[in-house]
């Protein structure tokens, strides 16, 4: 059967290339190696020997450009040649090169491999400084990149956190999150964040998705609705609670003390003169964080005769409860205490919108201290939350947990911090 004279077909796509590689090196019925020729910028194949037809006679095979190479089938005198689009790599590229080892490294550093293994993990001191020496300068020569994951399998250790979230928007998620993941890093761990956007459903494929990546440890900022999975996960591996308490997992828990800022809040405004106060607080989920600053606020209100008390809550009716309260008569200067950064936006556009002049007729104090609050108005009271060091915090406590400490569960709370600004101007 003759060689054919014109290729059929038009270039397949890289989703062939496999095959068009395996293709290629080969060797198939009816023909042996192949060799790739390459002229004036152009590169095709050519057969080496072939037991139809003598090499190089009848008709060669058509010169392709260089993102293109001939593929014989095993049939190759029985099909038509197919015409693959292949990228033809130069020899600089990272991707044509064979993956560097540690093999090679100890080869370059004439040492063993063991040695190599010693130096990029935990027994470098056990080398000499010659030998750590010649390991370091091999590794800088072959750009050689240990594959973490594998070591970790191997010594049943992944360097791996994880971190479950329960609204990776919320600005306090983020700043503890930005906590974590420094102090990981100075301890030689990498953290794996994992956002349930408040979903138990999401929290569930999260949690197995963690447990199948072997992190070592874990921390959860979430409600906890999946109890079973997080007990079962817990036994497997040390666990601290950020911000959230979840009553029947016996866990170190680090997060702010509630009580305390609340009492901040009403002792600053009760001492500016407000005295119809109104906590607005994101929906009730269950979480404990939220009850413990309702609770409070309830209790300090009764204690003080002087002072009346409302506790709002973010949603769609809002905007009219806002205004009932600001035009209802009361014991004297109205305030707004916001539980948290989301509230605070909240309460903030909605005075805009409802057309009252920002913290002239009416007191704003924030719990959580965001960077916008300087520019806003005159500029908004906060009880700033610690946290990063609450993130730094969470983590040291997994990391004593994951060096042995068997010390009954922890509550580790820290104090906010009052910061005063135009929002609280003293009143008559």
């Amino acid at each position: 059967m003759p060689w054919p004279s014109r290729l059929k077909g038009k270039a397949l796509t890289e989703l062939h290339q496999a095959h068009a590689i395996r293709a290629v090196s080969r060797p198939g019925a009816g023909h042996s190696m192949y060799r790739s020729q390459r002229a004036g910028g152009a590169s095709y194949l050519t057969p080496n020997k072939c037991q139809h037809l003598p090499p190089y006679k009848t008709a060669q095979p058509k010169k392709v450009d260089s993102f293109h190479a001939l593929v014989f089938s095993e049939t190759v005198f029985r099909a038509p040649i197919t015409t693959i689009r292949v990228n033809m790599l130069n020899s600089t590229s990272p991707t044509s090169r064979a993956r560097v080892t540690m093999n090679d490294v100890a080869e370059l550093a004439r040492v063993s491999k063991a040695s190599v293994s010693r130096f990029i993990g935990e027994d470098r001191q056990l080398l000499s400084d010659a030998i750590a020496l010649r390991i370091e300068q091999a590794i800088e020569t072959l750009g050689y990149r240990p594959n973490q994951m594998a070591r970790g399998l191997k010594r049943g250790r992944t360097r791996l956190i994880g971190m479950l979230v329960a609204d990776i928007r919320n600005p306090y998620s983020v700043a503890v999150m930005h906590g974590v993941e420094t102090a990981c890093r100075l301890h030689g761990y990498s953290l794996v964040v994992c956002n349930t956007d408040r979903n138990d459903e999401q929290e569930r494929v999260h949690l197995a998705a963690l447990r199948s990546y072997n992190v070592e440890g874990l921390i959860v900022n979430t409600l906890g609705h999946h109890l079973d999975e997080l007990r079962q996960l817990h036994e497997e591996l040390p666990m601290v609670l950020v911000d959230r308490k979840v009553e029947q997992l016996q866990s170190d828990l680090v997060g702010l003390n509630n009580a305390d800022a609340v009492r901040q809040a009403i002792d600053h405004l009760d001492e500016r003169g407000y005295r119809d106060i109104v906590l607005i607080s994101e929906q009730q989920d269950g979480t404990s964080s939220r009850l413990e600053r309702v609770s409070a606020f309830k209790h300090l209100i009764a204690q003080r005769e002087h002072l009346r008390g409302h506790v709002l809550e973010t949603g769609d009716q809002l905007g009219a409860q806002l205004q009932a309260f600001l035009t209802a008569p009361g014991p004297g200067p109205k305030a707004l205490f916001t539980g948290n950064g989301v509230a605070t936006l909240t309460c903030t556009r909605l005075l805009r919108e409802l057309g009252w002049p920002l913290f002239d007729d009416i007191g704003l104090i924030a719990l959580d201290e965001l960077d916008w609050y300087p520019l806003v108005g005159s500029g908004i009271t906060a009880l700033a939350q610690p946290t990063y060091d609450i993130g730094v915090t969470a983590f040291e406590c997994l990391l004593n947990r994951l060096r042995g400490d068997i010390e009954p569960p922890r509550l580790l709370d820290f104090q906010a911090q009052l910061i005063i600004r135009g929002s609280t101007q003293p009143r008559q």
